[in-house]
């Protein structure tokens, strides 16, 4: 059992409180606007800012299919410039290709009968309701909300032992790159607590500002998980450094997240103990779960991978691993390897567990 200690909780305690305050900032600027304009409604998000209208039918393109063309097409540069150092082979393969496919054909009804049937049942008569909100005032409500509610979700599926079990399968990886960039346990998929937000926030009128949102994150995601390390030049030539100091502590690069998935952190650049934004990483600098080195770790994945099986990765705890001492299989308790005290604290390792027979 994980025994979180009084430093640790006093730590939690902070930066939820801070969490809340930084969701709450862009209700207060769309507050302040309205008080500065006398109430007047200059636009709403129904229709953009005319210098951004030109850009709509390409982000609605892009929403449908241009992202996983994006995704294909990146992965086959991968793969063609031998990015993967033929790590690429039987489980691995079959882990990548299910949990790329299936979620695209299991999430859309998922989300359809929460948008079309759950959500007019719990909150009847409030469809639309917020369209009177500025497309800026909406899109960076969305941004906030919807991304600093996803680094918790990611943070606590690092910190609890029983949760990190359902986001294990992301980290098992032993490779950056898309072909991983989707790999998730589909119940962790499915209870993507930012999913439900967003649309929830799109259901209340803010569905233009949620798609731009939408994309400009997936791209930024998709980037940090790539093998391209596209941020190498920031830090390579010196007139760049300065935007390289902001780029890094704004959003997830190469570097920061690469090392987020770093199978140790014994060589300093490694952090499977932070690092946890998605598309900002200014989340991490704030609440100290940082660490920017500008250096990529030398291996990926986790020291413990028994190469489980797709159906144990994709599904588990529904089906179980064969893999004798895996953390998945039947009757194994994946926890943090205990500290020199007999203590499990919040902000242990993950990633090196210890199976306990239970």
């Amino acid at each position: 059992m994980a025994i979180i200690d009084h430093n640790s909780r006093g730590r939690l305690t902070r930066d939820l409180s801070i969490s809340f305050l930084i969701y709450s900032l862009p209700v207060v600027a769309i507050f302040l606007y309205f008080k500065l304009t006398n109430g007047v409604v200059a636009e709403s998000h129904l229709t953009l800012p005319s210098f951004l209208e030109f850009t709509k039918p390409a982000f609605e393109n892009i929403r449908t299919w241009g992202l996983t063309a994006f995704m294909l097409i990146l992965g086959t540069i991968e793969f063609i410039a031998g990015l993967y150092d033929d790590e690429w082979t039987g489980e691995e393969r079959k882990v990548d290709i299910v949990c790329f496919l299936a979620p695209k054909l299991l999430l859309p009804p998922v989300i359809a009968f929460f948008s079309l049937t759950a959500l007019p049942y719990l909150i009847p008569n409030l469809a639309n309701s917020l369209s009177w909100v500025p497309f800026w005032g909406g899109f960076f409500l969305i941004a906030i909300a919807d991304d600093l509610t996803q680094y918790w979700y990611h943070r606590l599926h690092h910190q609890i032992p029983f949760l990190w079990r359902f986001h294990r399968t992301h980290h098992s990886a032993p490779y950056m790159g898309m072909a991983m960039a989707s790999r998730q346990n589909f119940i962790y998929t499915v209870f993507f607590s930012q999913i439900y937000l967003t649309a929830t926030l799109t259901y209340l009128g803010l569905g233009l500002p949620a798609l731009f949102v939408l994309v400009i994150k997936s791209f930024i995601t998709l980037g940090a998980h790539s093998s391209i390390k596209w941020d190498k030049p920031f830090y390579k030539y010196r007139i760049l450094h300065p935007i390289a100091w902001v780029l890094e502590r704004l959003i997830s690069t190469p570097a920061t997240h690469h090392a987020h998935h770093a199978d140790t952190s014994g060589d300093g650049v490694g952090h499977f103990k932070g690092n946890f934004g998605n598309m900002f990483f200014i989340w991490d600098v704030i609440f100290g779960t940082a660490l920017i080195t500008r250096k990529y770790p030398k291996s990926y994945g986790m020291k413990s991978y028994k190469q489980e099986e797709w159906y144990a990765q994709f599904l588990w705890p529904i089906f179980k691993s064969k893999k004798e001492g895996s953390a998945l299989a039947e009757g194994v308790l994946a926890v943090p390897v205990r500290a020199k005290a007999e203590t499990v604290v919040a902000s242990a390792p993950i990633y090196q567990e210890e199976p306990v027979q239970v």
